[in-house]
C-alpha cells in the first residue's frame, strides 16, 4: 500500500515540474498565473499523499486545506492586480 502513495508521489512531481515549465515558458501572463495555480493543486495532492504515507492524514489534511485557501486566495488577488493594475478596484 505505501508503494502506490509514493509512486502516486513521484508521478505527480513529475507533473508538477511540466507544470512548472509552463509558468517559465507561458506565453501569456494568464498561462503564468493558471500554471501557479495547478502547481498549487499539485502541492495540496501531495501533502496529502504525503500525510497517508506517515500514517497521519488528519494532521498533513489541515495543512494541505490552509495551503489551497492561501493558494486560491493569492491567485484571485494577483489575477485582480493584473486586470485592473490595482488591488482596490
Amino acid at each position: 500500500m505505501g508503494n502506490m502513495f509514493e509512486i502516486a508521489t513521484v508521478t505527480i512531481v513529475l507533473a508538477a515540474v511540466l507544470v512548472l515549465y509552463r509558468a517559465v515558458v507561458g506565453p501569456f501572463v494568464f498561462n503564468r498565473i493558471m500554471s501557479v495555480n495547478f502547481f498549487g493543486t499539485k502541492t495540496v495532492v501531495i501533502l496529502v499523499l504525503v500525510g497517508f504515507m506517515y500514517g497521519r492524514p488528519d494532521v498533513f489534511l489541515d495543512i494541505a486545506i490552509v495551503y489551497a485557501l492561501i493558494n486560491f486566495t493569492a491567485v484571485l488577488a494577483f489575477l485582480k492586480y493584473v486586470e485592473s493594475g490595482r488591488f482596490d478596484r
